[in-house]
């Protein structure tokens, strides 16, 4: 647990950042996003600096004057809403199952605001459901089922577009299934595990 609240890897600057009340200012977006993409280039993984990144662009706080009722709300900073750097988030937190890293994430989602302000379409709703699917997969242990989706052409342009660049994605995901083998069998056939590592042959 310690190392999720702080992982080793984080620098000092990013834990003043992450814990100090600079979590709120939105001048510190460009460098929690930075350090985002220094995770996807080096298989780190930082949940609490993510969901600070989510925080400051694209969630709804309730009225805390009155949390019972939701149309009470205001935003913050949804000018800073980058749809690729919240599915790079996402991506991220998949690896991170069992835990619940990924419905952390969506959390902060699911009243984002919608943004007219981009100068492409959002890729994120479309991407989103996909997402979601894939981590209830992973979830439920389902990991051929995994393999099969995430390898089918519905999926090309989450692959081509972003896990391709996340470094070790695969690998990662393979990490929870290994974890998950672990806990619940004491032996498993050859096979069977390469249909949840999607691997065969000498690479197993």
């Amino acid at each position: 647990m310690s190392s999720w609240i702080s992982p080793s890897t984080r620098t000092e600057l990013i834990e003043d950042l992450v814990s100090g009340v600079d979590r709120y200012n939105p001048s510190n977006v460009s460098i929690l996003e930075d350090y985002l993409y220094h995770q996807i280039r080096s298989e780190e993984y930082d949940c609490l600096a993510n969901l600070a990144i989510l925080k400051l662009c694209v969630s709804s706080l309730r009225n805390r004057k009155n949390p019972v009722d939701s149309n009470s709300s205001y935003q913050f900073n949804p000018e800073l809403y980058n749809p690729d750097v919240v599915v790079n988030i996402l991506i991220k937190a998949l690896t991170a199952c069992p835990l619940p890293d990924f419905n952390l994430c969506i959390s902060l989602l699911d009243e984002r605001p919608v943004s007219a302000n981009l100068d492409e379409p959002d890729p994120l709703p479309v991407l989103l459901p996909i997402l979601k699917g894939l981590h209830s997969l992973l979830y439920r242990c389902r990991f051929p089922k995994f393999w099969e989706d995430y390898h089918s052409d519905d999926l090309e342009a989450l692959r081509d577009n972003y896990t391709v660049e996340c470094v070790g994605f695969e690998n990662a995901v393979r990490e929870v299934a290994v974890r998950a083998v672990k806990a619940a069998f004491t032996e498993i056939s050859t096979k069977r595990l390469g249909s949840y590592l999607d691997l065969t042959g000498t690479k197993m």
